[in-house]
């Protein structure tokens, strides 16, 4: 495979969406993986570079989560990670920390399956159509699977938002 419209073609292809294999490499497996989940992607890209259909993001991305799986990395070290890094401030900034936190926590409350489900389509944009197919699974499937992820969600940021809340109002954690 080393005939010029190949190469073309490839570097089309890796031009076009690495910055969002690269972005779903991250979400999944952090970035200290990202680079050689990106790397691999595109290596299976190279190799496969006739099967990839006609809009190869979700294709890409199904790669992707291949191989994620196969280094058995799960998607809650990089919400860890972020929970981690959060610093305490005052003012409406530590309601957009506290509100960050209960997000983080809430989707780390959740199995690795109904976190990928939300950021598919929270964080990478896809739509259900697109994000069903890098699950491996039917469209009406994937609506049904979103819709109890998203109600396990808003039940985990409930039972969340009971522990972050602060005991004392804001005034008396001022002085």
């Amino acid at each position: 495979m080393t005939h010029p419209s190949a190469r073309d073609r490839f570097a089309a292809l890796f031009g076009q969406h690495h910055r969002q294999v690269y972005a779903y490499a991250v979400s999944r497996a952090g970035r200290d993986l990202a680079d050689d989940i990106v790397n691999d992607t595109f290596l299976v890209a190279w190799r496969r570079l006739d099967a990839i259909p006609a809009h190869p993001l979700p294709w890409l991305l199904g790669v992707a989560r291949n191989v994620v799986h196969e280094r058995h990395r799960d998607a809650a070290r990089q919400l860890r990670l972020l929970s981690q890094t959060l610093a305490a401030v005052e003012g409406d900034v530590a309601e957009a920390v506290a509100e960050r936190a209960v997000t983080l926590a809430a989707l780390d409350a959740l199995n690795g399956a109904d976190r990928e489900i939300l950021t598919l389509v929270g964080w990478h944009g896809l739509s259900t159509r697109e994000a069903a197919q890098v699950l491996g699974c039917a469209t009406p499937t994937f609506l049904v699977r979103l819709h109890r992820a998203r109600r396990r969600f808003e039940q985990a940021r409930a039972e969340e938002s009971a522990v972050v809340v602060p005991s004392r109002p804001a005034e008396e954690i001022r002085r």
